[in-house]
């Protein structure tokens, strides 16, 4: 007997956290006096991102802060756990209480809905399923900087030169970095008017602004846009 009586004691000794939604404090049975508890005796209350105990009406846009909100009744610590369900304010019907009786899920846990502690689910946090991947919203590999390296060229072979106002013909062999006078500038036509950006030479007739002298010099290029 003696053997069964220390084994109650020292259980009643062993601190226990309280299952009151608000509350969440440690306790043991000999350290329980009325008014030891404050907690929110009603279920809290979401609607357009705003939460709201129903009970005393305190209310906030931020969880952490709705979550500090002191309980507005005061009691015993227990071990039960109180019967709730989240209101939804864009539901006008009363929801069913679920029995005590009944095997609560996680999912439908009052208290683990909130963010307190479960004794019966445990503090672990959910685990989050990863959010599916689309391949519309991988990032697209960036691509080398590096340009192609250039086509061998017969130094031999006779290319036309693609500069503006050049169109000569040339020979690699014979190309250096004044051999091609054209214009850098693109061609402006505007009110009747032709001319180069370049070198700000402009003309009312087509046959003089074909005859606008080159104002840079620099390589033939056969390749130029």
């Amino acid at each position: 007997m003696s053997t069964t009586t220390e084994a109650a004691k020292s259980a009643a000794a062993t601190p226990v956290r309280c299952q009151r939604i608000g509350c969440d404090a440690m306790f043991t049975d000999d350290n329980n006096p009325e008014g030891s508890c404050q907690y929110h005796p009603s279920a809290p209350l979401f609607h357009d991102g705003m939460k709201e105990w129903s009970c005393c009406k305190q209310r906030s846009h931020d969880f952490s802060l709705f979550l500090a909100i002191p309980g507005c009744t005061t009691g015993k610590h227990t071990t039960e756990k109180p019967v709730t369900k989240a209101v939804s304010a864009n539901r006008p019907k009363a929801t069913p209480v679920q029995s005590s009786q009944q095997t609560v899920g996680a999912d439908a846990c009052a208290r683990c809905r909130q963010g307190f502690f479960c004794s019966d689910h445990g503090s672990q946090p959910k685990v989050q399923k990863p959010a599916a991947t689309n391949d519309t919203n991988k990032e697209p590999v960036e691509k080398s900087s590096v340009p192609p390296p250039k086509k061998k060229v017969d130094i031999n072979e006779p290319r036309t030169c693609r500069n503006k106002g050049c169109g000569k013909s040339y020979k690699e062999k014979d190309n250096h970095d004044s051999a091609c006078d054209y214009h850098p500038g693109p061609a402006v036509f505007h009110d009747r008017m032709r001319g180069w950006k370049c070198c700000n030479i402009h003309v009312k007739e087509f046959d003089e602004f074909v005859e606008i002298p080159p104002c840079t010099k620099g390589w033939h290029n056969a390749d130029a846009v």
